[in-house]
């Protein structure tokens, strides 16, 4: 077999840094996730390395240490542009530019004003740097915080369960189960990858659910986040208030101190606190906007939705959804609860169009992958509690 040439080494050691990047989701926060491939004079993988958790090396830095000298005068293949700054750890420009690294060749370029200007600072160092190598792939892995970074507020990704006629449960309201043990175990290893989990007062009360990670090794708990508008429904003894992980329970902040005192009561002695939010602007709820805020304010960059049909309604409506994982059971059930509530589509021209990213089986069922196509802009509507 023929040697690969250089571009397309670099072009496979890009899909491996992509790869190893995928490890750290879930837990780096509120970091990137980065993978980084070295490249010896020769061509030949000399090390890999991935940013594993806030606050350690990252992804540079490890692949650097497996290389040793094999890095000098080698190439450096990053998914993110390496940093220009020093945080909890050193600049990567630094310690690429120490072990020797005579080439540099990053995906994506680094959005955020402390960290970026790191291809600059390598180029003014004398190293040959360049940009873009498989940016559409490496944005899709890191798309948690690259959203955080130019949007301000969490990526949401919405997931689903249905029959292939678009139910959620029957019409007695019974859903358990309705996709197979394949596909609650992937729905575990989404939980793991993400920040947050979040629902709402509707599936608090029909499901009382426990919203943690089980079965995933060496999974970082994620944020539970519960929506409880009126401090109606999350009591003592409900299972987000266990010691599985931390819980945030979100009122509205007009509600009367002797309102939420029972709630207060619920959270006292756990992992769980209360955090008062606006009313949506119309409608029932609270404001989604505000609530993306506080959860991006408190490092959240991806936020797993597992609410029903209203609350997944409000957010598709305001435009608020990143990513859609659906789960189709073969089976059909003709009546009860459809998987999308109003979405404020009242005509097929305003239907919210989706690119598919993945298709995949999960034992008998399908697991669909796909994000939103860009819309015109519309109003944000009111975001109301489930019911």
């Amino acid at each position: 077999m023929a040697p690969q040439a250089p571009r397309e080494r670099e072009t496979a050691a890009m899909r491996r840094a992509i790869a190893l990047a995928a490890r750290g989701l879930g837990r780096t926060r509120p970091n990137p996730v980065v993978g980084c491939v070295i490249l010896g004079p020769d061509g030949e993988v000399a090390g890999e390395g991935w940013h594993r958790r806030a606050g350690g090396p990252h992804a540079e830095v490890h692949a650097l240490a497996e290389a040793g000298q094999a890095a000098r005068g080698g190439t450096a293949v990053v998914t993110l542009e390496p940093c220009n700054h020093t945080g909890r750890t050193g600049p990567c420009t630094r310690a690429l530019l120490a072990a020797g690294i005579a080439r540099v060749v990053y995906a994506v370029p680094d959005p955020t004003a402390a960290a970026r200007g790191g291809a600059a600072a390598l180029a003014a160092a004398g190293a040959e740097v360049s940009g873009g190598l498989l940016r559409a792939e490496a944005e899709a892995g890191n798309a948690a915080w690259l959203t955080a970074a130019r949007l301000g507020r969490p990526l949401v990704h919405w997931k689903y369960a249905a029959t292939l006629d678009g139910r959620t449960s029957a019409a007695d309201g019974t859903s358990r189960w309705i996709t197979s043990a394949e596909s609650r175990a992937d729905v575990h290893r989404l939980r793991a990858g993400s920040d947050a989990v979040l629902v709402g007062s509707g599936t608090l009360r029909a499901d009382d659910p426990h919203l943690a990670v089980r079965g995933v090794p060496g999974a970082v708990q994620p944020l539970r986040v519960a929506l409880d508008t009126e401090a109606a429904v999350v009591k003592p003894g409900a299972r987000v208030l266990d010691g599985t992980a931390p819980t945030l329970v979100a009122v509205a902040d007009d509600l009367p101190a002797e309102r939420t005192a029972p709630l207060a009561a619920a959270v006292s002695g756990t992992r769980a606190e209360v955090v008062r939010l606006p009313r949506a602007a119309a409608g029932r709820g609270l404001s989604l906007p505000a609530l993306l805020a506080e959860l991006h304010r408190r490092e959240i960059r991806s936020v797993l939705l597992e609410g029903g049909p209203v609350l997944a309604g409000a957010f598709a409506a305001a435009g608020l959804i990143d990513r859609v994982t659906g789960y189709l059971a073969p089976a059909l059930l003709g009546a009860g609860p459809q998987a999308l509530g109003d979405a404020g589509v009242t005509t097929i021209a305003q239907a919210l169009r989706l690119h598919l990213t993945d298709v995949t089986r999960t034992g008998p069922d399908l697991r669909i992958t796909a994000v939103p196509r860009p819309r015109a802009a519309s109003a944000a509507p009111a975001a109301p509690e489930e019911s």
